[in-house]
């Protein structure tokens, strides 16, 4: 079985211009090519987009994996919403996918090389952290990257890739994920229990609050804060501490877990919440067991990546 994991960090180049050139090509030639699918009664395959696209792109001055990347994540995008059942995606981020042969990395200098348009390449400065060393030590293996431009910054997002063993679990982790707290229950494979814990959750409350300013703040200004540059700025500087706080949270609870499953050996078993809203059943709580519901999500999706 092979696992991955991801790494962000933030890049600076003298000359953002080529770069930027670069990632709002292959934004709008992704854009073009899901109006394009967008019109046809099914999903094509790869061969199919590569057989009618590829031409088009190379002569935008594109390189050949560019192309591929570029048809791929076209074909990604309509294919998860329409079975969302969704109306037609608008691409908007200024970011791009790059496969191992259209990047180098350099770790003495802690520079990156990266092929644009018309093979050129941009050079970017990372800002290096000491946790990264360790997937450079042979076990790991440095797969596709995504660059991103956002807010005037540049972004590098890392994927290592490395093969591993699994370990036939000897307990079982039943989770249980509250508002306030997530509580464990480890068991035996003969039913036998072994311990049982909680860790908390102050995370989502915290979190929570800061959404209900940033709504307050909204209703207050009713149709008008679109418009006033101070009140969307408090609207979305309050967003961010809320999406920060929990992603933080999750990162720590998600953690813990893994902890707990390896010192027991242990299965992770957690609930189903997708469903949760429907359970709500109209009462004063539902506004809370809703979040509740996303941030429950969330965790299961954090633990899941980092076991």
């Amino acid at each position: 079985m092979r696992v991955r994991v991801t790494a962000k960090v933030r890049a600076v180049t003298p000359n953002p211009q080529p770069l930027l050139s670069f990632l709002k090509a292959y934004r709008d030639w992704a854009q073009y090519i899901i109006d394009q699918i967008w019109k046809l009664d099914h999903i094509p395959s790869i061969k199919e987009l590569h057989h009618r696209f590829y031409k088009i792109l190379r002569k935008q001055g594109l390189r050949a994996h560019h192309c591929h990347k570029i048809e791929r994540r076209a074909r990604e995008v309509v294919k998860a919403v329409k079975r969302n059942k969704g109306s037609k995606p608008v691409l908007r981020k200024l970011t791009a996918r790059l496969d191992q042969w259209d990047y180098r990395l350099d770790l003495n200098s802690k520079t990156m090389r990266i092929a644009v348009l018309n093979n050129e390449w941009v050079e970017l400065k990372l800002q290096w952290y000491s946790y990264l060393d360790k997937y450079f030590n042979g076990e790991w293996k440095l797969k596709e990257i995504l660059v991103s431009y956002k807010n005037g910054e540049v972004w590098v997002c890392f994927t290592f890739e490395k093969g591993v063993v699994l370990k036939k679990p000897r307990t079982v982790m039943g989770v249980d994920i509250n508002f306030s707290s997530i509580a464990y229950t480890v068991v035996g494979i003969d039913g036998k229990l072994i311990t049982m814990a909680t860790i908390p959750f102050n995370g989502l409350k915290r979190a929570l609050t800061h959404k209900v300013i940033a709504e307050k703040i909204q209703r207050k200004h009713s149709r008008k804060w679109r418009y006033v540059k101070r009140v969307r700025n408090a609207i979305r500087r309050h967003g961010g501490r809320a999406r920060n706080i929990l992603v933080d949270s999750c990162h720590y609870i998600s953690r813990r877990m893994v902890e707990v499953a390896k010192e027991y050996n242990a299965l992770i078993v957690l609930e189903d919440l997708n469903k949760l809203k429907n359970r709500v059943n109209g009462s004063k709580d539902s506004t809370r067991s809703s979040h509740y519901g996303r941030i429950g999500e969330y965790s299961h999706i954090y633990t899941i990546k980092h076991y």
